[in-house]
């Protein structure tokens, strides 16, 4: 599993203008399976995703189709985790 860490390094503005799309090319990974889980973070600048893809490279072919990727509105940072221990309720997420 990987936890993608965005960091904006523009304005909230120019991120705002590219959220709709940005929310579709979410939405579209989760249709696919590659995100599992997303959502802003607090204070509000940037963004975590975790991802279940096995593959590094896989994943960063997916991450370049962010617009927020094509557009240079975030850095991303990506680390890689084994779930060996969850809540019942999450169980499906566990590796061995």
């Amino acid at each position: 599993m990987f936890i993608i860490s965005l960091t904006y390094i523009v304005d909230l503005e120019k991120v705002d203008e590219l959220l709709p799309i940005h929310i579709k090319y979410l939405k579209k990974q989760y249709e696919k399976g590659n995100f599992i889980t997303s959502g802003r973070k607090i204070p509000r600048t940037g963004g975590i995703i975790f991802s279940k893809l096995k593959n590094l490279g896989k994943l960063r072919e997916v991450l370049e189709q962010d617009p927020f990727k094509i557009n240079n509105l975030a850095t991303y940072e990506i680390q890689e985790f084994i779930p060996s221990m969850t809540s019942d309720k999450f169980v499906n997420l566990k590796e061995e």
